[in-house]
């Protein structure tokens, strides 16, 4: 754990989003290709190290799945009675590991600042608060939890549905934004006073702020004035709002750091995706995944990356499609390019225009230009591979592969199938179906004989 070391976080993410309308998970929604559970473990892992806890329980599964690469820890809610029930099934676990305080984030605040958090932190501890929770003054507080406050203390947080005038008082503008620190000793004995009395039958974590009032203990709500990264995902179209602004964020500072992106608001670069400066993007384009492109080279308009190296030098042509490939030093891919995963060109080569590589390796200086397919192939060095050649690597049961040597030379229209090897410096006839080895420096036709007949006229 990090120097906090008492300080645990718990990400509640166990909720269905039904606004959402869809059957994944609301925290595994995407927000530029990555889910925004992905972006609230990125905020806080650098300050939490693995003392961070998640709450989940509609498509427990597939969360487990989507993060099964890393050490997370895990509790599940069987039963999603409400944000006050999620705490209680987590509490446990916060308390065997000797947590003091635990920071409590919803899972569906992808854009959470770090410097936000540790600032919020430190004022709460500093004030030795045993309850303190963000507040968010907004024009119009929407469906969000009313902080109700006398003389300027707080009071309590009365969901937008239960609040009444009669009641609370004036309706505020100064909304809950959902992230609390709690002192786990103080906090211990209300979780079993929390309550469903309400209008949606739920246990709500923020019921325990009129509780802690009640008890005349310490409770504080800290302004974050109108930060529109504090703002939870509930809709579609919250979901677009918060990734327009998380574009816009990536791409400046992108700008900033000496990257040349060209049409800059038609641009989405995922928050894994590392870019040197120097390198040059024109938009449209869009790159996802632990996408690089390094100094010197240039991704043109319309092309889609994802999980792709793009080395010094090398040029993506306009309208290619790459995933999971590496583009070595000087080489150039399209216009029209498709490479999908295990698809590696080596310094200097070229693959033109509606060529699709998969689970092949393109020698240096080696040429694809034009409506070629190559799967599960090894070209050499300094090979030529004319249009429409195709390496036949299924034979509908099993995958096989092709070898093509240095120097040598495919001609158009050509047919390998696999397995099979082409040896260095032979040449393929052009219109070839090639089924056996061909040795080095051969010739190799394989295509039946031409011949010309009477052409045969209706009288």
């Amino acid at each position: 754990m990090s120097s906090t070391n008492t300080i645990g976080a718990l990400v509640l993410a166990a909720g269905k989003g039904t606004r959402m309308h869809s059957d994944k998970p609301k925290v595994l929604q995407e927000l530029l290709g990555e889910p925004m559970l992905r972006y609230v473990f990125t905020a806080l892992d650098p300050i939490f190290g693995d003392g961070i806890w998640t709450v989940i329980g509609h498509g427990a599964d597939s969360i487990r799945t989507a993060f099964a690469d890393e050490d997370r820890h895990f509790v599940l809610q069987a039963e999603q009675l409400g944000t006050g029930h999620a705490l209680q099934v987590a509490w446990q676990s916060l308390i065997d590991a000797g947590i003091s305080r635990v920071l409590v984030v919803n899972g569906d605040t992808p854009l959470l600042p770090q410097a936000r958090l540790m600032a919020f932190m430190k004022e709460v501890v500093d004030r030795d608060a045993d309850v303190g929770f963000m507040t968010l003054t907004l024009a119009d507080p929407a469906s969000f939890g009313r902080v109700v406050r006398h003389n300027g203390e707080v009071a309590a947080i009365v969901e937008a549905k239960d609040f009444d005038e009669n009641l609370h008082g004036q309706e505020p503008n100064e909304i809950n934004a959902g992230i609390y620190l709690l002192k786990v000793e103080t906090v211990s004995p209300l979780l079993d006073k929390l309550q469903n009395t309400n209008k949606s039958g739920e246990y709500y974590i923020t019921d325990l702020v009129e509780l802690a009032v009640a008890r005349r203990m310490r409770v504080c709500g800290v302004d974050c004035g109108q930060d529109p990264h504090l703002l939870g995902i509930n809709n579609p179209a919250e979901l677009v709002r918060s990734e327009s602004l998380l574009r816009t964020n990536l791409v400046l500072e992108w700008l900033e750091q000496g990257v040349m992106i060209h049409a800059p608001e038609t641009v989405r670069i995922g928050p894994m995706v590392y870019l040197e400066p120097g390198a040059v993007l024109h938009g449209p384009c869009e790159l996802y995944g632990r996408s690089e492109v390094l100094r010197g080279a240039v991704v043109q308009s319309h092309v889609w990356m994802r999980d792709s190296v793009v080395a010094e030098g090398a040029e993506i042509r306009q309208f290619s499609h790459l995933e999971g490939a590496e583009v070595g030093q000087d080489c150039i891919a399209g216009p029209y390019a498709r490479l999908r995963p295990g698809a590696v060109m080596e310094r200097g080569s070229r693959v033109g225009n509606f060529v699709e590589m998969k689970k092949s390796v393109l020698g240096e200086k080696s040429k694809a230009n034009h409506f070629t397919y190559l799967g599960d192939t090894e070209v050499g060095e300094g090979v030529n591979i004319g249009a429409g050649t195709i390496t036949c690597n299924y034979d509908g049961v099993n995958k096989h592969r092709t070898v093509i040597e240095d120097g040598a030379f495919i001609g158009s229209n050509t047919a390998l199938v696999a397995p099979v090897t082409v040896g260095k410096g032979s040449l393929v006839g052009a219109g070839s179906v090639i089924t056996k080895d061909v040795p080095e420096n051969s010739l190799a036709v394989a295509r039946g004989t031409q011949r010309n007949l009477p052409r045969k006229r209706e009288s």
